[in-house]
C-alpha cells in the first residue's frame, strides 16, 4: 500500500494537469514535496518503532496515510493539494523502516535475502495494483482519478486494522517478560544516551547509507515516475496501453526483486546489487529506442527486472549494516533521506524533457526517452561504482540485540558483543562447533 499510494499521483499526472489547469512539469512538483517530506516522518516514526515497539506506531502511520489520500481527493484547488501530498510524505515516510525491522527480524537468518526480495516487491506491486485500477476502474467511475484514491485510502485502513491481529516483535515481548525495559522518562533518556553512543560509532557507515539510497532513489524514481508519461507524450501510445506496459514492467520488477534478493543470500549483497545495475545500464537502449509497444514494454519488463533486482537486496543489506538495536530508525532515516536528496528526480526529468522537442510525424513531443536514457546511464555507473567501495555485513543475527532503551546496560552490551560475534562470523574448527553453540546458548 506504500507503493501504491505514492504512485497513484505518478499514474494520475496527466489526468491532475487537467483538473488543476497546471503543466504536467507543476503536477510533479508534488511528488517532489512528497519525497522531500518523507524523511521527517522516517524520523518521527522510525524513533517510535525502536523506542516503543513495531506494532502500534505502524497502525498509526498507517491510518495517517489513509486519511491523507482521502483529502488528496478531496482538494479542490492546485495549493491543497501540493499541502496535503507534501503532509502525505510525512506519512509515508515511516513505513519502509517500520515494515523492514518488524518483517525481517521475525524471519530465519538464512532467508532473508528471499524476504527481502518479496518485502521490497510489495511497492513494486503497489504500483501494479494501481496501474490495474488506473487502467480499468478510474476511466469508467463517475469519480474519475479520485477513484484511484478512494481505493487506496480503503486498502490502506484494512492493512492497519490487520495489523492489529499480528503480534509485536519478538525482542519487545520478550523485554517486556523480563522487566529489562525502562519505562518513562527514563527510558527516552537512556534511549538518547544509547543513540549518541551509537552514532558516534557508526557515522561513516551513516553517510555511506545515505548517498548510497540517494543513488538507489534516483535510480527508480527516474525510471518509473514518470514512465506513464513518456509512454504518452513521447511515444505517443494511450493512456490504457501505458498502463498495460506499466503492468507487464511491474511485473518484471516483482520477478526480478525476489530473484537477486534470493540469490545475494548466497553471493553476496554488494555482488548482487553490481551485478544488476551493470545489466540495467546495458538494457537502455531497448527501454528508449524502439517505437513499437511490444519492443519498448520488452525493455520495460527487463529494466525494472534490473532496478528492483538491486532493490530487492536493499531492506536486507540496510538492516545488516544498521546499529542492531536502532534498526527502524537508521535504515528508514538512510532510506528517506536518500529520497530526499532524489526528490527532484521526476521533477529534472520532467523540465529537460518537455524542454527538448522531437517531431514524430509532424507532431511536435517532449524527449524523455533521452533524458530518461542519459539520466539511468550516470545512475546506473554510479552506483555500481558505489557499491563496490562499501561494504556488508551478510549473516548477521541482529534479532539477537535487546530494544533500545533498556535499564540493564550490563545485559545490553553482552547482547552487543554476541551481535559482533555472530557478525564476524570467524572460522571455528568443526571439534569446536558444539562449545560455540552451548557458549550461544548460555548467553
Amino acid at each position: 500500500m506504500d507503493g501504491y499510494d505514492f504512485h497513484a499521483v505518478s499514474l494520475s499526472v496527466s489526468r491532475l494537469a487537467k483538473f488543476y489547469g497546471q503543466h504536467r512539469e507543476h503536477i510533479s512538483t508534488s511528488i517532489t514535496l512528497t519525497l522531500l517530506f518523507r524523511s521527517l516522518g522516517a524520523a518521527v516514526f522510525g524513533i517510535a518503532g525502536d523506542l516503543y515497539g513495531r506494532k502500534y506506531p505502524m497502525i498509526i502511520n498507517l491510518v495517517i496515510i489513509a486519511a491523507l489520500q482521502l483529502a488528496t481527493a478531496y482538494c479542490a484547488t492546485f495549493d491543497q493539494f501540493l499541502g496535503v501530498r507534501a503532509l502525505f510524505g510525512i506519512g509515508m515516510g515511516g513505513i519502509w523502516g517500520l515494515a523492514a525491522s518488524m518483517g525481517l527480524e521475525n524471519m530465519p537468518m538464512e532467508a532473508r535475502g528471499l524476504f527481502s526480495g518479496i518485502l521490497q516487491q510489495g511497492y513494486a506491486l503497489g504500483y501494479l495494483i494501481a496501474a490495474v485500477f488506473n487502467l480499468y476502474i478510474v476511466p469508467n467511475s463517475p469519480h474519475s482519478w479520485r477513484a484511484l484514491f478512494f481505493i487506496g485510502a480503503g486498502l490502506t485502513l484494512a492493512v492497519a486494522v490487520a495489523r492489529l491481529f499480528f503480534p509485536e516483535s519478538r525482542q519487545f515481548i520478550e523485554a517486556k517478560k523480563s522487566g529489562e525495559q525502562a519505562t518513562g522518562k527514563k527510558k527516552v533518556k537512556l534511549f538518547w544516551q544509547d543513540g549518541k553512543e551509537i552514532m558516534k560509532e557508526y557515522w561513516k557507515r551513516a553517510l555511506y547509507a545515505v548517498v548510497m539510497m540517494a543513488l538507489f532513489n534516483f535510480m527508480s524514481h527516474t525510471s518509473q515516475d514518470m514512465y506513464p508519461t513518456y509512454m504518452q507524450q513521447t511515444k505517443g501510445f494511450s493512456p490504457e496501453m501505458s498502463s498495460k506496459a506499466t503492468i507487464i514492467a511491474k511485473t518484471g520488477a516483482l520477478v526480478g526483486g525476489t530473484i537477486c534478493g534470493y540469490y545475494s543470500q548466497f553471493f553476496g549483497r554488494r555482488a548482487t546489487i553490481m551485478v544488476a545495475t551493470f545489466c540495467g545500464a546495458c538494457l537502455i537502449p531497448m527501454w528508449v529506442l524502439p517505437s513499437n509497444w511490444g519492443t519498448l514494454t520488452a525493455g520495460a519488463f527487463l529494466i525494472q527486472f534490473m532496478v528492483q533486482g538491486a532493490w530487492g537486496v536493499v531492506p536486507i543489506h540496510l538492516q545488516e549494516l544498521s546499529p542492531p538495536q536502532f534498526r527502524s530508525s537508521f535504515p528508514g532515516i538512510a532510506y528517506q533521506l536518500g529520497n530526499m536528496i532524489s526528490a527532484p528526480a521526476a521533477q529534472i526529468s520532467s523540465v529537460i524533457s518537455e524542454g527538448w522537442i522531437i517531431h514524430v510525424n509532424g507532431e511536435e513531443r517532449p524527449d524523455y526517452a533521452r533524458t530518461q536514457a542519459a539520466m539511468m546511464a550516470v545512475i546506473f555507473s554510479l552506483l555500481c561504482f558505489w557499491i563496490a567501495c562499501g561494504t556488508e555485513q551478510r549473516g548477521s543475527h541482529f534479532e539477537l540485540a535487546a530494544a533500545a532503551g533498556g535499564n540493564d546496560e550490563s545485559q545490553n552490551d553482552k547482547l552487543r558483543n554476541l551481535e559482533n560475534f555472530e557478525m564476524q562470523d570467524p572460522p571455528t574448527p568443526k571439534g569446536d562447533v558444539a562449545v560455540v553453540e552451548n557458549q550461544r546458548t548460555k548467553e
